[in-house]
């Protein structure tokens, strides 16, 4: 059970909630001047209410059906492939080969939803009402700073709307990146001390505002392209450096405490999204990845699909005898159910594989991968559906110091060994059995990544022999690759690695995301060819608006 206060919170967020009901269905028109939930008015008594479109919009940006969680498909961790006997995966194929177009379904629920928030965030702040609370202006100003954030990683050209009214045949034009930039920043920069120290799930507070800023500075060079100065690097450490020394956050002891169905009890949990059973439900990573029949293996209800796989070349890069993250996150090969008995499928076990085929040339059989357990999944539920989204947690805060620093070579009086051994902290819960092996050094992380990067797909149809289609590229031009390797083991599933593949580079000048081949994902090697690091304006958004510009590439 979640606790009273995290109830009331999700409780009202029942009107709103009912939006996630359309947004996987009808994505055809965007609403530049009205919020989807019509009739919510300000009290004093009841934020929690005057916030619900504000958070609804948030958990359909993160979870709907086309939602910010699945973008970990572009990038070398997993895949939804298609499903031979099956099909569907096929909508997902386009993100994972980064041959991105302007109908792919995520592009326009991102959209959407973001900018819902943000008229959310605008209606509210016109209201007289809402003017006369300091701390409630404060964290709408966060928010709609955070809905900004994110649409900038993902499209970059994009409208600035700050306002709710707006005259008849208003259609929005987008702003030059810089000016947004500069809005976001100015924004959080304003508001960082005002929306008060109490942590709560749902809730942006001061620390959250921080982190907004500092991954904001952590990705400012590979947004715009522009490595030459470091001073962003020293911001994002000050910004982080608030949050340290607050004393207000620590690592959980367990790994999977981030991860359970309550998290708001976590130490770690900077901001969180909660979700809850029938009034906030979305968390859909369970019914994703199993097939039908694995449902048993954990005697969760839901549907299931069997969609998702992992990446043999990623879970190689494991330390699969010491790293304890591993089994927290990965399960494979035959499946028992509660009671100890081998699932059946056809009259065959049910047998995850450890190998799989491609991504649609023929694509994969139903057992073909690994599936994903991080997120927790309970004896009885719909699934991993009432699971909350650790959104910010404190180990970012670490590594992205220990990143700032090594890209710096010291700040601040801090090292490079400082560095390490903020990785190394990091590590420390998932080594526990061996701790020596928790230890990292500043060689290790600045080397290259362990990853044997490369083409690989089997085109073998049924009942033929297998016929690998393979390419060698590794990973030792990787700059701060283990680094690299560290973050993906650490964040796995947390929204984290696409970004990440845009900020770390070869040397080359090319960045990982788009110089890398990987299971079935072929390398751009032109290293000035970095037009998929944004995704396409959404054809929908431009066919309504004619103010708009595609972005370049598309």
């Amino acid at each position: 059970m979640k606790p009273k206060l995290y109830k009331s919170l999700l409780y009202s967020m029942v009107g709103a909630g009912m939006l996630s009901l359309g947004s996987c269905t009808d994505l055809s028109e965007t609403i530049y001047n009205q919020i989807a939930s019509e009739k919510y008015e300000f009290t004093e008594k009841d934020a929690a209410s005057m916030f619900a479109p504000v958070y609804s919009s948030l958990r359909n940006f993160y979870w709907a059906w086309y939602g910010y969680a699945d973008l970990d498909i572009c990038t070398d961790m997993w895949v939804i492939p298609l499903r031979i006997g099956v099909g569907w995966g096929d909508l997902y194929i386009n993100l994972h080969e980064h041959t991105f177009h302007s109908e792919i379904g995520h592009f326009s629920g991102l959209w959407s939803n973001a900018y819902s928030g943000i008229n959310a965030c605008n209606k509210l702040l016109a209201d007289e009402a809402v003017q006369e609370s300091e701390e409630s202006v404060a964290q709408l100003r966060a928010y709609r700073a955070l809905y900004y954030y994110l649409l900038f990683d993902l499209f970059r050209n994009i409208p600035l709307d700050t306002t709710y009214d707006h005259p008849d045949g208003w259609l929005p034009e987008q702003a030059e990146p810089q000016e947004v930039w500069d809005f976001i920043i100015s924004e959080l920069d304003d508001i960082k001390d005002k929306c008060g120290d109490e942590v709560e799930m749902g809730q942006i507070n001061n620390y959250t505002v921080h982190m907004i800023l500092a991954k904001m500075y952590l990705n400012h060079n590979a947004w715009f392209d522009d490595h030459s100065d470091d001073s962003y690097y020293r911001k994002c450490v000050d910004e982080l450096n608030v949050i340290i020394e607050s004393n207000k956050f620590s690592l959980a002891p367990n790994y999977a405490d981030n991860f359970k169905e309550d998290i708001s009890s976590s130490p770690e949990i900077i901001f969180g999204i909660p979700f809850e059973y029938l009034y906030a439900s979305g968390n859909y990573f369970a019914n994703l990845w199993m097939n039908e029949a694995g449902r048993a293996t954990f005697g969760f209800t839901g549907w299931a699909t069997g969609g998702g796989a992992a990446l043999p070349q990623f879970l190689d890069t494991y330390d699969k005898n010491n790293d304890t993250r591993y089994t927290d996150c990965w399960i494979g090969g035959v499946q028992q159910d509660q009671s100890g008995n081998t699932i059946y499928v056809d009259g065959q076990p049910l047998n995850y594989t450890y190998e799989i085929r491609s991504t649609d040339n023929p694509g994969c059989y139903p057992m073909e991968g690994y599936r994903l357990v991080k997120y927790e999944i309970q004896d009885g539920d719909w699934g991993t559906s009432y699971d909350d989204v650790p959104f910010f947690r404190y180990a970012d805060v670490l590594m992205m110091k220990a990143e700032c620093l090594l890209r710096l070579g010291g700040y601040n009086g801090e090292t490079e060994q400082d560095a390490a051994s903020l990785v190394t902290q990091v590590r420390q819960r998932a080594f526990k059995g061996n701790p020596d092996k928790a230890t990292r050094t500043v060689t290790q992380l600045k080397g290259g990544s362990v990853y044997s990067y490369g083409h690989r797909e089997n085109i073998a149809q049924q009942d033929e022999a297998d016929n690998w289609v393979t390419t060698t590229e590794g990973g030792s031009d990787i700059e701060l690759g283990g680094l690299l390797d560290d973050l993906g083991w650490e964040f796995l599933a947390e929204h984290h690695r696409r970004q990440d593949l845009i900020r770390f580079r070869l040397t080359s000048g090319q960045n990982v995301y788009n110089g890398k081949s990987w299971f079935c994902k072929d390398a751009k090697t032109d290293p000035t060819d970095k037009h998929c690091d944004i995704f396409p304006i959404p054809k929908s958004i431009m066919d309504g608006n004619i103010n708009l510009v595609q972005n370049p590439g598309y």
